[in-house]
C-alpha cells in the first residue's frame, strides 16, 4: 500500500509573482527560531555590557593575615581571641615578590595545565572549562577532578573576595574576572596571580614556594619541582609532600599528565620527571613548618599541645591552610583544662622514669566532646599524636583484648545470653579457621568452660575465639564500626578478636563510650563552633547520633564490662564507684591498654613504645599488661576527673538468662544456676613478697604498679592471622 504523504502546512508554502506555489526553505522555516535566539543574544550581551561598565574594580588591596585563636569549652561565642585564646595559629608570610620573566616558562606551563588550560584564550571566564571540570567530575574520575575557576576568576575570589561558597559570590567573582581581563593584560593577571597564591609551608607565591619546598630560585626549577609545586595550589596540606608523599607523587604525576596532553612536554620528559625521586628533594626530610602554631604557656604545660595540633588539622583539612593560618577564625573547642591537666598527670606521674614506654589518653564526655587529650608524653621532643592514630601522623596501634567487648556486644544483639557456657580450656587448636590456617590459641579460664560473664572478667581467650567463630567475624567487626572503631579492618579473620588490627585511642573512647550513653553512638568531636573575625558564623558543630544497640542490650553489656574491675584482670582500675571497662595486651607485650567508663565519661588509655614491636618487659621491674599500668593511669584519671560528682548507677542489666544458648558445635549450652558467686584468683606481682592491691581512689595517692589476674595466657596462637593479644 502506498504510503500518503502528508499535506505541507500552509505557513511553510509561499505564492511567487508568477503564481506559482513553492515550499518555503529551511532557513525561513526556523527564522523564528533563529530571530529568538539572536534576540536572546543580544538581550544578554547588552545585560553584561550593563553590569560591566556598572562594576569598578577597587584596588587590590594589602594582602593581611589575620591570625586564627582557638579556645577553650569555657569561652563563649563571641569572646574568642587573644587573651581568651589557649593557642594562636598565623602564617609566617614569606613572600617575595618576582616579575613574570623570572618565572621559567615549565613553571608557567605547570600551572596553567593545572589550573586553566584555556588561560591564554577566555575572557576571564571560561565555559569550557566548567563543562571539562564538570564532565570530570561526574565521570567520577578523581586523579584528574578539577575545577572550574579559571586562574583570573582565583585571583579575583583571592585578593577581592572571600571563600563563601555562594551563588551571588560566584557571580560576583565571574563579573569581576571579566572585568579585570578588560583592564589588564594575561601576563599581568599571570603575574599577579603567581605571587599572591598560597603553597603551604607559609609561602605565599612561587618564589617563596621555591624557597621553602626546595632551597632554590624560581629561575632554578626544573620539570619535576614545578609540576609539584602546581599539584599543591588546589590543596596545600593534603598533598604536603613531606607528611603527604603518595599524594604529593599523585597530583606531580597528574600536572605531568596534562602537560604531555597540552604539548608543552614530550613522553620521554613525562616519564622521566614522574621517576624522579623525592629523595632527591633531600630538604625536605628535614623540614619544619613555618607556619606559626602558638600555644600558651599554661596550656603547653598540661599538655595541651596534641589537642591543639589535632585541632589545626582538622580545620586544614575542612577550609584550607590559607583560611586556617591567615583567616582570622575563631575556634571554640571541646578542650576542659581541668580535665586535660589532671590527664597529664595521669600519665606522666605514672611514666616518670627515663626510658619509660609512652602514654595516651582520650577522655570523653556524654556528648561526644573530646574533654582531654594526652597524644604522647611529651610533645617537646615527640609531635606524633599517638591517640588519633594516622590522623596525628603516626599508625593505629593493636588493641588486644579490649576487642573483645565488641564480641560481647554482638552475643547481645544476636539475642545470645550472658550465662551461656562456652568452652574456655588452656589451648585450643581449630583447623582451618584462620584465613584457611590452622589457628592455635592459648589462654583460658575458669576449668575449661566459662559465661560469657566470666569469660569477659577473666578475659579468656580461647572463650572469645570460640565465641567469634560462633558470632562470625565479621558480623563482630561490623559491631565493632558499628560502635565507633573507624579504622579500617583489610582482612577479617578470627584472631581478630584477639586485638590483631590496629586502632587509635580516639576510636577506641568513641567505641565504648556508646555503651556508657545506653547504645547510642555520639561521634567524637573537638570541635563546636566556628566563627570569623567580625563574629559571624561559619559552622557549628553538634553531636551526631546513631543508634546501635538497645537500652537493655548496652546495660547487658555493661554488666559483663563491670565485672573486669569488680574482681576481673582490671581491678587496680577500681575508683569507688559504678564503673565498666576492659583489659587489654598484646602478643610480646607491645602495646597495653585499658579502656572503660562511668555513665557520664569515658576514658581510653594506651601504653607502649612509639616506634612499635618494643617489648615492656622490665618497666619500673615489671612486665606491663593492660591490668597495670594502663589501669592504674586510667584509675589515676577518673577519680581525680570525677571527684566531688554526684555517683551514677548504669541501667539495670534486667534478665541475665534471656537469650539463646550459643551454637552447641562451639559454645557448651546454658550455664546452671550458679552455687556460689564467682570469685577469680588474686595472684601477686612480680615481686612475690608485694601482695596485689587496689590503689587508693584519690589521685595524690601514689599507687604501686602491681600485676593483675593474667589475661588469658598471654599467648594466642598465630594462624596467619597476626600476633594475637591477650587482656
Amino acid at each position: 500500500m502506498a504510503r500518503t504523504r502528508r499535506p505541507i502546512p500552509s505557513h511553510n508554502l509561499k505564492r511567487t509573482r508568477d503564481g506559482e506555489v513553492k515550499r518555503r526553505n529551511i532557513v525561513w522555516r526556523w527564522r523564528r527560531l533563529f530571530y529568538l535566539v539572536a534576540l536572546v543574544m543580544i538581550v544578554g550581551i547588552a545585560g553584561v555590557g550593563f553590569v560591566l561598565s556598572q562594576v569598578e574594580l577597587p584596588d587590590a588591596p594589602e594582602i593581611a593575615d589575620q591570625t586564627t585563636f582557638i579556645c577553650t569549652s569555657e569561652v563563649r561565642p563571641g569572646q574568642c581571641n587573644e587573651n581568651t585564646a589557649i593557642a594562636e595559629l598565623h602564617g609566617e608570610e614569606d613572600r617575595v615578590n618576582v616579575g613574570l620573566e623570572q618565572v621559567p616558562d615549565v613553571v608557567i606551563n605547570a600551572v596553567i595545565s593545572a589550573e586553566d588550560r584555556d588561560f591564554f584564550d577566555h575572557r576571564g571566564v571560561d565555559p569550557i572549562g566548567i563543562a571539562r571540570a564538570a564532565y570530570t567530575d561526574i565521570r567520577g574520575n578523581s586523579a584528574s577532578r578539577q575545577g572550574g575557576s579559571t586562574i583570573t576568576q582565583q585571583y579575583v575570589k583571592n585578593v577581592y573576595l572571600s571563600d563563601e561558597r555562594t551563588l551571588t559570590r560566584k557571580i560576583r567573582e565571574a563579573v569581576m574576572a571579566v572585568k579585570l581581563e578588560q583592564e589588564l593584560s594575561k601576563e599581568e593577571i599571570l603575574e599577579a596571580y603567581l605571587n599572591t597564591i598560597y603553597f603551604g609551608r607559609g609561602a605565599y607565591g612561587i618564589q617563596a614556594a621555591a624557597q621553602a619546598y626546595f632551597d632554590r630560585d624560581v629561575s632554578e626549577l626544573n620539570l619535576p619541582e614545578a609540576a609539584l609545586l602546581a599539584g599543591l595550589i588546589r590543596s596545600p596540606h593534603r598533598a604536603e609532600p613531606y607528611r603527604e608523599p603518595e599524594e604529593a607523587r599523585r597530583r606531580r604525576r597528574t600536572v605531568l599528565d596534562a602537560m604531555l596532553e597540552e604539548g608543552y612536554i614530550t613522553r620521554d620528559e613525562r616519564d622521566a620527571a614522574d621517576d624522579w625521586p623525592f629523595d632527591s628533594f633531600h630538604h625536605l626530610v628535614h623540614w619544619e613548618s613555618t607556619d606559626s602554631v602558638e600555644v600558651r604557656a599554661d596550656a603547653r604545660l598540661i599538655g595541651a599541645d596534641y589537642f591543639v595540633e589535632y585541632v589545626r588539622s582538622q580545620l586544614a583539612d575542612r577550609y584550607g591552610d590559607a583560611a586556617v593560618f591567615g583567616g582570622g577564625l575563631r575556634v571554640y573547642t571541646t578542650l576542659d583544662l581541668d580535665l586535660q591537666d589532671k590527664a597529664r598527670r595521669a600519665v606522666t606521674e605514672t611514666l616518670d622514669q627515663d626510658g619509660d614506654p609512652a602514654g595516651a589518653l582520650v577522655a570523653l564526655d556524654d556528648q561526644g566532646q573530646v574533654k582531654a587529650m594526652m597524644g604522647g608524653t611529651d610533645f617537646s621532643t615527640d609531635k606524633v599524636n599517638l591517640a588519633v592514630g594516622a590522623d596525628g601522623g603516626g599508625s593505629g596501634r593493636q588493641p588486644g583484648s579490649t576487642f573483645k567487648a565488641f564480641a560481647v556486644a554482638e552475643a547481645v544483639r544476636q539475642g545470645y545470653s550472658l550465662e551461656s557456657l562456652v568452652r574456655s580450656p588452656s589451648t585450643e587448636v581449630f583447623p582451618d579457621a584462620n584465613a584457611g590456617a590452622d589457628w592455635t590459641v592459648r589462654g583460658g579460664c575458669c576449668g575449661g568452660t566459662a559465661t560469657i560473664i566470666e569469660a569477659t572478667a577473666r578475659s579468656s581467650n580461647t572463650a572469645f575465639a570460640n565465641l567469634m567463630l560462633d558470632l562470625g567475624p565479621d558480623a563482630v567487626v561490623d559491631m565493632a564500626q558499628e560502635l565507633g572503631v573507624e579504622s579500617p579492618f583489610e582482612n577479617v579473620v578470627p584472631s581478630l578478636i584477639l586485638g590483631t588490627g590496629a586502632v587509635s585511642v580516639l576510636d577506641m573512647a568513641t567505641a565504648y563510650s556508646t555503651f556508657a550513653n545506653q547504645g547510642t553512638r555520639i561521634d567524637a568531636r573537638v570541635i563546636t563552633r566556628v566563627e570569623r573575625a567580625d563574629g559571624t558564623l561559619v559552622e557549628e558543630f553538634t553531636a551526631t547520633r546513631t543508634p546501635v544497640l538497645t537500652v537493655d542490650e548496652a546495660a547487658k553489656v555493661t554488666h559483663a564490662l563491670e565485672g573486669v574491675i569488680d574482681g576481673g584482670t582490671g581491678t587496680v582500675a577500681d575508683i569507688g564507684r559504678p564503673a565498666a571497662g576492659k583489659t587489654g595486651t598484646t602478643q610480646n607485650n607491645w602495646d597495653a591498654w585499658f579502656v572503660g567508663y562511668t555513665p557520664r565519661l569515658t576514658a581510653a588509655v594506651w601504653m607502649g613504645y612509639p616506634e612499635g614491636s618494643i617489648e615492656m618487659t622490665s618497666v619500673h621491674g615489671q612486665t606491663v599488661q593492660g591490668g597495670n599500668f594502663p589501669a592504674i593511669m586510667w584509675q589515676r584519671f577518673m577519680a581525680s576527673a570525677l571527684e566531688g560528682t554526684d555517683v551514677e548507677e548504669f541501667p539495670d542489666p534486667g534478665d541475665l538468662d534471656e537469650g539463646d544458648p550459643l551454637d552447641a558445635d562451639l559454645g557448651i549450652g546454658a550455664a546452671p544456676p550458679p552455687t556460689t558467686p564467682y570469685v577469680p584468683p588474686v595472684t601477686a606481682g612480680p615481686d612475690a613478697s608485694t601482695p596485689t592491691t587496689t590503689p587508693d581512689t584519690t589521685p595524690s595517692t601514689e599507687p604501686t604498679p602491681t600485676t593483675a589476674p593474667t589475661d588469658g595466657g598471654g599467648d594466642g596462637g598465630g594462624g596467619g592471622g597476626g600476633d594475637p593479644g591477650t587482656g
